[in-house]
């Protein structure tokens, strides 16, 4: 029908428009997140592209769910503005009319939304959760870069080397400075290699001399050596055997119902749930007054997405603390957001609180 082909079409059109300024804002946010985090150490500075991709698809579902709830806001608020839905409701189109085109336009939304939640989010997270942890196991020596000083991770060390190879496993003229309580060393040596021993790595320094100092008397000593081995500080890089819960696939959390899991799978449904809730309240909180030049409209619903969000935020706490069940958190909160939404379309249909207040207005007949 024209009335369906045409909201939808309007609607898709912003949907699109706010995608793209969203996105674009958060992926460039991100970035500059990402860069200072890579200039800090904490991961490493060729996976910069490869994190910022799993963060985009990380963020994604929030990013569809808050662009489709102003999509709706913004395009129904339009036609408010231009008196267009002052025609519709004239032609006998009730606002109730206006929530299957919208269905119809959000459903593929929905579903790509939940697709991302309970697929894509637990395969981003257990990917940047890995990054990041490869590269927090990483050696000291793999953290220094050629003819620079680096600190290593227990800040206890000074390295200076040269390396051989890429892969930072072969060294050389190798410099390390080593504080403790009972005083410091420097040990120096021509070259150096990294090998594993069980879960430690060590590092087999050749052709050098070490000189220690006594804190407390400040005696020195010097000794030369053909071999020394070092310990390099770090465990060799594993993969991580214990993943946090929003790192695990959704079957998983369904079949190990501990509290934990069950707080991050209150939050994977809770926000499927509440795309769908935003989805009506749209509807209801789209009414504006085209008297008034004002977005108070748009406004109003970005607080109510926030304020949403971070329900389901504190829901996901509650859960995981032990303090309400999966099922009594999911009917209170978005069960009583459905009826919300429900209700306010209906207020807005019978404009009931105008109704009353004509009645009350109205001066009463006295009986003769």
């Amino acid at each position: 029908m024209l009335f369906d082909s045409t909201v939808r079409r309007e609607l898709a059109r912003g949907f699109g428009a706010t995608l793209v300024v969203i996105l674009t804002i958060v992926l460039t946010s991100m970035l500059i997140r990402t860069i200072g985090q890579a200039a800090n150490g904490l991961v490493a500075p060729q996976d910069v592209v490869l994190l910022l991709g799993y963060i985009a698809l990380q963020y994604l579902p929030i990013i569809l769910a808050l662009s489709l709830f102003i999509a709706i806001v913004v395009g129904l608020g339009r036609m408010y503005r231009d008196s267009e839905m002052a025609i519709w409701f004239a032609s006998g189109v009730g606002l109730t009319r206006f929530v299957r085109p919208v269905l119809r336009m959000s459903w593929p939304v929905l579903l790509v939304v939940a697709l991302m939640l309970l697929f894509v989010w637990p395969w981003t997270q257990r990917n940047i959760f890995d990054l990041r942890d490869r590269y927090a196991q990483r050696s000291d020596l793999a953290r220094v870069a050629p003819g620079v000083f680096q600190t290593s991770s227990d800040g206890r060390r000074v390295f200076f080397v040269e390396r051989e190879s890429a892969d930072g496993v072969n060294a050389r003229n190798v410099f390390i400075l080593s504080r403790q309580e009972r005083g410091e060393s420097i040990t120096s040596a021509r070259s150096g290699r990294l090998e594993n021993v069980g879960t430690d790595r060590f590092l087999l320094l050749e052709h050098g001399q070490r000189n220690d100092t006594d804190a407390s008397t400040q005696e020195r000593t010097v000794a030369h050596f053909e071999g020394y081995r070092v310990l390099a500080g770090e465990r060799a890089v594993q993969e991580a055997e214990v993943r946090p819960p929003r790192a695990l696939p959704t079957l998983e959390l369904v079949l190990k119902p501990t509290a934990p899991n069950q707080g991050e799978l209150v939050w994977r449904l809770g926000l499927l749930l509440a795309t769908g809730n935003l989805v009506l309240l749209g509807v209801g909180l789209s009414n504006v007054n085209p008297r008034r030049a004002t977005n108070w409209n748009l406004l109003f619903a970005l607080l109510t997405f926030v304020v949403y969000y971070n329900l389901v935020n504190l829901s996901q706490a509650w859960v995981g603390a032990g303090r309400f069940g999966l099922a009594g958190i999911l009917v209170v909160m978005h069960g009583g957001a459905t009826l919300v939404a429900l209700g306010l379309i209906w207020w807005r249909v019978h404009g009931c609180v105008t109704t009353l207040w004509a009645g009350w207005r109205q001066p009463r007949q006295v009986a003769a």
